[in-house]
Formats: structure tokens, C-alpha cells, sequence
């Protein structure tokens, strides 16, 4: 085990996994257009997600989904993103939605790849030739900014929502003190990786964010090297109304982007 996994295991204590993860089981199969999709991680456990196809030929998104979410949650959010051709993979952690296993800050980050993985294979499958972007929100900044920083080869942009820029400054405001855990160093890291990523990347964040402020926002994107990047923020929206008070704007800007040569 390197140094980078050892740290990343100080981040599950019990303490810590009680406060950042709330995982709940999906009831239910899929909407008409949309499928579950399932498969085994690198240990063996079974993970889920859905997927709600457009052309096979226009943008997709793979999609990782905040705390407290799961892939069900976006049946009825995933008509905006179909009805302007972009085709959407809502990625469950361990322990939510149909993905067994107990969820740990280890396996978000390595399950990532399983997931890009496993959309690439089934796209390839299914026919599927647009563009793949990785796209994440709140808790999900994190395994998109994995993705991003180590296979940017193979993801044609990056979208962060609501992102965090540093994991224990998250911790302290959702009540676990990091400090007080013998973590001093941000073993998540997505500012750093944020540094390496020259990809499009579009922020995306809430004016009066009250879990993730705005600040964590601006500091990714100021981290970004990228020469094609952008920064929306949603103005009067909080952490959770965020795709609701602007949902206009929010997906004009995304789509635009997203589309741009």
C-alpha cells in the first residue's frame, strides 16, 4: 500500500463515514427509455447505476450524484439533459441505490474507475459513439476530479457542481474535525488535482452555498489550467435548490458548453 492509500484509509473512520456518507436502497426498476445497469468492482462488489440514453451520437455524461442522492432520485431530472441530446449515467456509490457493499472514501475514489470503465464498455456495446464527459456534484466532485486528473485521454471534459476544494475544511463543517482525527493533510485532494487537469471544465456553483461555499467553488476554478474553462454561479441558490432556482440558465450554460468546438 502507497502512501496516497494510506491516507485515503485515515478518512474512514467510523466518525468520518457517519457524517459524510447516508446511503439509502433504490426501490424500483427504471422509468420507460431508461435501464439499470450492473457490475462487479475490482473486489468483487456489485455496483448500479442508470442510464438514460439520447443519440447515440450526441454528448454523454457520467454522472456522479451528491450525499443523500441516489441514481433513482434523478428519473425526473434526466429529461432535461435527453430532451437537448445528452445522454446521462447516474453512478451509485457503494451502499446506494442498487450498489451493495458499505461506502468508504477508499472505494469512491476506486470504484471511479470501475464506473468510467464499465460506461465505456457499454457504450462501445450499445453502439454508442458521442463524446464521454464526467461530471460531479458536492460529494461526487471527487471521484469526477479522480477521473479527470488520471484518464484525461479518454474523457473529452469535466464538469464539477458544487464541488469541494478541500476535504478536511468539508469535514470540519459537517461536524467531523478532521484535525482532531490525526488527519493534517488533505488526502482527497481535489485541488491538486484540479491543477493538473487541462481539459474543458465548467464550475458550477451556488451563490449562498451554506454546506460547500462559494469559495471552494472559485478555488477550483482558479486551480484549473485548462484554456477552455468557465465558472457559473446560480445567484440566490443554496447547496440543494441549486439545478431548481436557475434550471434555465443552468442547463443553457451547460449544454453550450458542452457542445462548444
Amino acid at each position: 500500500m502507497d502512501k496516497a492509500q494510506s491516507s485515503l484509509l485515515q478518512m474512514d473512520n467510523p466518525i468520518i463515514r457517519r457524517v459524510l456518507f447516508h446511503p439509502r436502497p433504490q426501490f424500483g426498476g427504471p422509468p420507460q427509455g431508461a435501464r439499470d445497469l450492473s457490475f462487479k468492482a475490482y473486489d468483487g462488489t456489485r455496483l448500479g447505476g442508470r442510464f438514460y440514453p439520447a443519440d447515440p451520437a450526441g454528448i454523454h455524461i457520467l454522472y456522479f450524484h451528491g450525499n443523500g442522492e441516489i441514481a433513482q432520485d434523478y428519473d425526473s431530472l434526466a429529461g432535461q439533459f435527453t430532451s437537448r441530446s445528452i445522454s446521462l449515467m447516474v453512478a451509485d456509490y457503494r451502499g446506494y441505490g442498487l450498489s451493495q457493499g458499505e461506502p468508504t472514501v477508499f472505494s469512491l475514489l476506486a470504484d471511479a474507475h470501475a464506473f468510467f470503465n464499465e460506461t465505456r464498455r457499454f457504450m462501445e456495446q450499445d453502439g454508442r459513439t458521442g463524446p464521454l464527459w464526467v461530471m460531479g456534484r458536492s460529494l461526487g466532485s471527487a471521484p469526477a476530479l479522480e477521473l479527470a486528473a488520471n484518464v484525461p485521454e479518454s474523457i473529452s471534459g469535466l464538469i464539477i457542481e458544487s464541488g469541494f476544494a478541500d476535504s478536511l475544511d468539508l469535514l470540519e463543517r459537517i461536524g467531523a474535525p478532521a484535525a482532531l482525527l490525526g488527519i493534517k493533510q488533505d488526502p482527497v485532494g481535489n485541488l491538486a488535482k484540479m491543477a493538473s487537469i487541462a481539459l474543458p471544465t465548467l464550475v458550477i456553483h451556488a451563490e449562498y452555498d451554506h454546506i460547500i461555499p462559494l469559495s471552494h467553488g472559485r478555488a477550483l476554478f482558479d486551480a484549473c489550467p485548462s484554456l477552455r474553462k468557465l465558472f457559473y454561479e446560480v445567484a440566490d441558490a443554496n447547496h440543494n435548490d441549486i439545478f431548481f432556482v436557475d434550471m434555465a440558465g443552468y442547463m443553457s450554460t451547460l449544454q453550450s458548453f458542452v457542445e462548444a468546438k
